[in-house]
This record gives structure tokens, C-alpha cells and sequence, in this order.
């Protein structure tokens, strides 16, 4: 058997939770299995089973074209191009809309099995306005096409499961929850301090972190709000980047300098980190902080568990399904708009209460310790990408 992966991201070009999965979800299926990786870059190897080919993106025939509009344009031209070389797998599987079209393509001209894994859904996204335009009505049309037409849909939690028969047209019995997993020896407790003796962070005093992109579904801006009412001995270390649009961007740098005239302990860390560095934050963080308003699932919040940290995170999503709370960290409820952008209803509300979490577990040692150790035995027992990539060939061969 083979299998075809459609992705945006690929290493070495990775930014999200969505490229972390295919990562590491094509290295374990490659044991079982051929696979075939085509992304956007420029990859071009093989390692046993597994070959990566990367497609072009940013191309000059779209220089003149509508800032908000070009990434679409290239996101479907780049899908074509993927389809280009002949096609001799088995099954064909896209991760996030950006690959879908692809996907769409794959099934129509080739009569390939169509397998959609859902990291997160248009309808739930609709700050993507600010990044897209009316791209956005575009990138919701390629979502809608390509799970309604899918063979099987693959569900990262069972909220997200909800959330696509809520949304789409979709057989109840196509779609299968498979949890993301993670790499249990490359997730582990590390010594070393390179990383943060490089930014400047005080080993000897207590700091939260948070890691992930500068967008409005990972809530950050709400974390950063709440800095003022976390302990002032307290670190922030605010490992975030990519942001997506121009104008968040402006609003982060705006609120991290306001937050700074009154304390001079927030580090933030605007780059990328590459994985051994993340691995040495989140092990030396006594607590991990996930403010999403909209998550499908909480990836980082798995690769903090696994490095035996305590977590506080907003109750949403498949967070609630990662998370348990008061075991493995603290969940915050958030009480959210019910219409677009399902951001909170009372902002100074959910800051507080995020706040009220880390203050709980930095001035409970011994609390803090046990949710530690919870949290790894929790990743062992239930998110190994050994036994997630068993679940995702079984659900191949159903399909052949």
C-alpha cells in the first residue's frame, strides 16, 4: 500500500500544529507502509519509504495581484502543480485547506480515495477575514468541497468531530477520531539551559510559557492581557511568531510594550525556535499556558505534558480532551460569543481567571510536581504516534 500526503507544511518548513502532525505521522506510517509527501517548498529527498517533493509557492505571476487575495491564488496554483506528476498511490490523504484543492483534483482525475484530516475548520476561523479577504469565502468554498466529497474524514478530537457534522454534509459513519499524537523520545525532560541563557531567562525564578503562532485563535493577546495580574516574580516568556496578518502583529508588539513599562520580566522570543530549544523551554517552565479561544486539538499542549509541565488552558475544543483538569493541569472556563469571532464575552474576565491558574500552580510546588508527572503518563498512555499511525493505516485499507 501507499499513501499520498498533500500538505503545506513540511520540514523544514514548519509553523503550526498541523505541520508538526504530518511530520511525524508520515515517519511512522513510513514503517508501516510507501509514502509520498508533496508539499509547498522546495524538499526534494528520499529516506526509505519515504519521499518528499515540494512544489513551488510564491510565484512572480501573482506579484501584482490583491495582497489579500495572493496567497490564495498561489495556495491553488501550487495544488495543481502537486498534481502534475503522475499519481500511482493508493490513497491520497490532505492536511489543512491550503492542500485541499489538491486533494479535490487527486479524487476527480485520478479516482483516488479521498482522506481529509481536519486540524481546524473555516466556519470556526472567521478573524481569517483580516488575513484572506474574500479569500476567505474561497478557502471555506475548497474546505466545504473537499470534506463533503472525502471517502473519510479523520477527526482530531470529538468536539472537532461535532463541529464537522454541525457544519458540513457529512455521513456521520465516514468520519473517524484519530487523536495527534506525539514523539515520546524526542518529548523529553532535557538539562540543558542554552536556550535560555540565550533570551535571558532567570533559571533560578519561576516562569510560564507560551509557544505558538501570533494569531487570533491562539488567544495570546489575552495571556498577554493578563500579565498584570500574574505574580510580578513571576517570568513571562512568550515564545511566538508568524504572525498572520500586519495588524496583529502591530497589536502584540503594542501590548507586550505597554505591559513592559511596568515590569521587566516578560521575554519575548519572536522567532521560530527549532525543536531542541522549544524541548529545553518547556522543560525547564513550571507552567505552560494555552489561552486558544479555538482549538481543535492543543498540540502544544501534548509536547508540555510530555516534558512533564503543568498546564493552564482554556477549556475549548479538543483541549478538554488533552487537559484533564486537576490532574494534568488547570482548564479555564470561557464563556464565548456565539456568533463570529467566538471571542470571550467578558476579555477582562478570562485574563483574570488565566492568571489565577498560573498564580495557583507557581505557588503550589507540590501541585505543580504531581500534574507534572500526570501529564507525561497521560501523553505515554494515550498519545503515541506508533499506535496513531496503527489507527490511520487500518482506516486506509477500509477504504481500498
Amino acid at each position: 500500500m501507499k499513501a499520498l500526503f498533500y500538505t503545506r507544511e513540511f520540514p523544514p518548513y514548519v509553523y503550526g500544529g498541523a505541520g508538526v502532525h504530518v511530520e511525524y505521522l508520515a515517519a511512522e506510517l513510513a514503517k508501516l507502509m510507501e509514502v509520498e509527501v508533496r508539499s509547498f517548498g522546495d524538499q526534494d529527498e528520499k529516506t526509505g519509504n519515504l519521499t518528499v517533493k515540494g512544489f513551488p509557492y510564491d510565484n512572480p505571476i501573482f506579484n501584482n495581484s490583491n495582497d489579500k487575495l495572493k496567497a490564495v491564488l498561489q495556495t491553488l496554483s501550487t495544488c495543481i502543480h502537486m498534481n502534475a506528476d503522475e499519481i500511482d498511490a493508493d490513497i491520497v490523504h490532505c492536511h489543512t485547506w491550503y492542500a485541499q484543492f489538491a486533494g479535490i483534483v487527486a479524487k476527480l482525475c485520478y479516482g483516488i480515495p479521498l482522506v481529509i484530516t481536519t486540524h481546524s475548520l473555516e466556519p470556526l476561523r472567521p478573524w481569517k477575514r483580516e488575513q484572506l479577504g474574500r479569500g476567505y469565502d474561497a478557502s471555506s468554498w475548497v474546505e466545504k468541497t473537499a470534506i463533503e466529497m472525502a471517502d473519510a474524514v479523520i477527526a482530531v478530537s470529538k468536539e472537532t468531530k461535532e463541529d464537522v457534522l454541525k457544519y458540513f454534509n457529512v455521513n456521520e459513519d465516514k468520519i473517524k477520531v484519530i487523536y495527534n499524537g506525539i514523539n515520546l523520545e524526542q518529548y523529553v525532560v532535557t538539562n540543558e539551559t542554552s536556550t535560555l541563557e540565550q533570551y535571558g531567562i532567570d533559571i533560578s525564578k519561576p516562569y510560564v510559557l507560551f509557544v505558538g503562532r501570533i494569531t487570533r485563535q491562539k488567544g495570546i493577546i489575552h495571556l498577554v492581557n493578563a500579565i498584570k495580574y500574574i505574580d510580578p516574580d513571576t517570568q513571562i516568556v512568550l515564545c511566538a511568531g508568524a504572525p498572520d496578518t500586519k495588524d496583529i502583529a502591530k497589536e502584540m508588539e503594542t501590548s507586550v510594550n505597554e505591559v513592559k513599562k511596568t515590569r521587566n520580566n516578560v521575554i519575548w522570543i519572536d522567532v521560530m525556535l527549532e525543536k531542541h530549544e522549544v524541548i529545553q523551554l518547556y522543560s525547564h517552565a513550571d507552567v505552560f499556558c494555552c489561552p486558544s479561544i479555538y482549538e481543535p486539538f492543543g498540540i502544544i499542549n501534548i509536547e508540555a505534558m510530555a516534558c512533564e509541565t503543568a498546564v493552564v488552558a482554556s477549556a475549548v475544543g479538543g483541549i478538554k480532551e488533552v487537559v484533564v483538569d486537576g490532574e494534568t493541569g488547570i482548564l479555564v472556563p470561557l464563556e464565548q460569543q456565539k456568533v463570529a469571532p467566538f471571542e470571550p464575552i467578558d476579555p477582562d474576565t478570562f485574563s483574570k481567571d488565566l492568571a489565577n491558574g498560573v498564580n495557583k500552580l507557581i505557588r503550589n510546588k507540590e501541585l505543580r510536581m504531581k500534574m507534572a508527572k500526570n501529564g507525561r503518563k497521560r501523553v505515554e498512555e494515550t498519545f503515541d504516534w506508533i499506535a496513531i499511525a496503527k489507527q490511520v493505516e487500518a482506516l486506509y485499507k477500509s477504504l481500498i
